[in-house]
């Protein structure tokens, strides 16, 4: 009961702490969905603090999902997170590293490879974290947003995939395809290094009814097919839009 009541104040810190630390200054109008769910597996007393162990799914609701198996962080009640790129703290390490990730994916929608300063941001963080006492899971975040930093495919198709449906919407419906053919040569690219990407594969599952109903709405059968090979857990959806 001690431990749930030292966790209680958790939810509140975290919403104060992700409202009030300004992510960055170029995007700070940007009102992204942020979904954090804690499953704690477990504590341990050291002195006056108690480190948590849990697991931590992170998400924009819609095409960004991390689930995390290796956190572990310190918490008490009356303690305040901070973000300080120099001065690691796990726990606000932690949310920042994936407020960071989710922000770099969302800015790769609104212009090419817009994201790649903040991931470098994530990327300083999970290397801080490596190298700090609480360094449990860090290495994989290095990994994880070297891994996402670089999936220039992926990249490439996001940002095409946003402006096309834009472009359509605007009435442009001759760029649009032009733009559609940019998003399958990314993904082209991604799975000329990958038989199957994760992270591809959750964008794709998020848009490819609107995908499909776009391309449907063009007239690109031909882009309906190359979606079919692309994407075979959504197959069913490109083939009714070739009917």
């Amino acid at each position: 009961m001690h431990e749930q009541q030292n966790v209680f104040p958790l939810q509140q810190d975290i919403a104060r702490f992700i409202e009030s630390t300004r992510w960055d200054e170029e995007y700070s109008d940007l009102k992204i969905p942020l979904h954090i769910q804690f499953i704690f597996e477990g504590s341990a007393q050291k002195g006056a603090q108690v480190t948590y162990l849990a697991q931590v799914l992170f998400s924009n609701g819609t095409d960004q999902r991390f689930f995390d198996k290796s956190v572990q962080f310190p918490y008490g009640q009356g303690g305040s997170l901070y973000f300080d790129l120099v001065l690691f703290d796990p726990l606000s390490g932690l949310l920042a590293f994936y407020t960071n990730l989710i922000l770099a994916g969302e800015m790769d929608t609104y212009e090419p490879m817009g994201g790649t300063r903040i991931y470098e941001v994530s990327k300083e963080i999970a290397l801080r974290g490596a190298a700090s006492l609480y360094s449990r899971g860090w290495s994989e975040r290095v990994n994880l947003a070297n891994d996402m930093s670089t999936n220039f495919g992926l990249r490439k198709a996001k940002f095409s995939y946003f402006y096309a449906m834009d472009l359509l919407k605007n009435g442009e419906p001759d760029a649009a395809v032009r733009e559609f053919g940019n998003m399958i040569k990314g993904l082209d690219e991604v799975y000329d290094r990958f038989s199957k990407e994760h992270y591809t594969s959750k964008f794709l599952q998020a848009h490819s009814r609107d995908l499909a109903n776009a391309l449907q709405l063009l007239g690109q059968k031909n882009m309906l097919k190359d979606m079919m090979e692309l994407d075979p857990d959504n197959l069913e959806i490109y083939e009714a839009a070739l009917d």
